[in-house]
């Protein structure tokens, strides 16, 4: 179950502990009929309870069981109805995912409820990977509303940090997200996995391979009002980057290769596309060579009227009415009139 409860609160220390931090008999022997310094973290912290409420707590699970280890409250010291339920995953979300990202090999820094320098948001966990980049790991436990989305990435864009989105299992994702190129993840604490959701292929219309080549294969994140595909991974083997979380290799690999297939594909369809054009202009050209030309249709011809030539005092040509030499007189026309 995901409403587990997997964190407590150590009185002696005065800090929030996970039930993963130490084996279950170091939790047995600080919790419930025994020192009883491990208590409820959300009962102490007044979370359906008055502060203060001091409820040593039961560590419970076995290795290989069918239920994972967790803090439990003595039968009957539970507040009416329990802890809610997303308020318990939003805690042990927090942990789980300070716990995941301390153990990545390009993460220098991790703390949990770090302030932004203008102080405007706090982060649920603060990374700091070894490039320098800073990340901002949100645990989403409700549904979000474009408004508040859009507020929140905008003030993590400017105080320099990229927000990574984990969200609780049966919260619907905002599409707000996915219009702004933003993946995010769901986070099951029963099986310690993270689900992402992939983008299906888009239909290949006329001209396709002018558009983004990266919607025509698996895309993540989808766009919005895709069909989906959802894949789980155990969240050890996610990493961390400065685009956010990173995919196991063997999906990277798979990812790689469907690109790298439709890209391939697209190069055919250019040419295909360009020898198709080239070979319709072609023959166009030839047709309009080998087809006959119509007669230009022209108008009746009409008399040739002799231009007047101007007068000279001689005979002139019957024909050009230009003057005659004297030895064409007898003819009374030019040789070649």
């Amino acid at each position: 179950m995901d409403d587990l409860l997997v964190v407590g609160f150590d009185l002696e220390t005065r800090t929030e502990v996970h039930i993963a931090d130490r084996p279950l008999e170091h939790w047995r022997a600080l919790g419930y009929g025994r020192r009883e310094t491990v208590v409820c973290f959300y009962c102490w912290h007044g979370i359906d309870a008055p502060a203060g409420t001091k409820v040593p707590l039961l560590a419970r699970g076995r290795i290989g069981g069918l239920v994972r280890a967790h803090f439990a409250h003595p039968a009957g010291m539970a507040p009416p109805g329990g802890h809610h339920r997303e308020t318990v995953w939003h805690i042990n979300a927090k942990h789980r995912l300070a716990r995941w990202a301390s153990t990545q090999p390009n993460v220098t820094h991790v703390r949990m409820e770090q302030w932004t320098q203008e102080r405007n948001r706090r982060a649920d966990v603060y990374v700091v990977l070894d490039d320098g980049t800073r990340l901002a790991l949100e645990a989403q436990r409700e549904l979000i509303t474009d408004e508040l989305w859009r507020a929140r990435h905008r003030d993590y864009t400017a105080a320099g940090m990229r927000d990574v989105w984990f969200m609780c299992p049966n919260t619907r994702i905002p599409h707000v997200l996915f219009a702004e190129g933003i993946p995010a993840w769901r986070l099951y604490h029963r099986d310690g996995t993270a689900e992402a959701l992939l983008g299906e292929p888009h239909e290949r219309g006329r001209r396709w391979w002018t558009e983004d080549l990266r919607r025509f294969a698996l895309h993540h994140p989808p766009c919005p009002g895709d069909p989906v595909v959802r894949e789980r991974f155990p969240l050890t083997e996610l990493g961390l980057n400065a685009e956010g979380v990173t995919f196991p290799p063997a999906m990277t690999e798979r990812l790689a290769r469907q690109a790298a297939r439709v890209r391939e594909e697209a190069d055919q369809a250019r040419r295909q596309y360009e020898q198709a054009t080239a070979e319709r202009w072609r023959r166009r050209a030839a047709a309009r060579h080998l087809r006959p030309r119509k007669p230009t249709p022209q108008s009746p011809e009409r008399p040739v009227r002799p231009v007047p030539w101007p007068a000279t005092g001689g005979t002139v040509c019957d024909i050009c009415n230009r003057p005659l030499a004297e030895p064409l007189l007898r003819y009374g026309r030019h040789i070649l009139c």
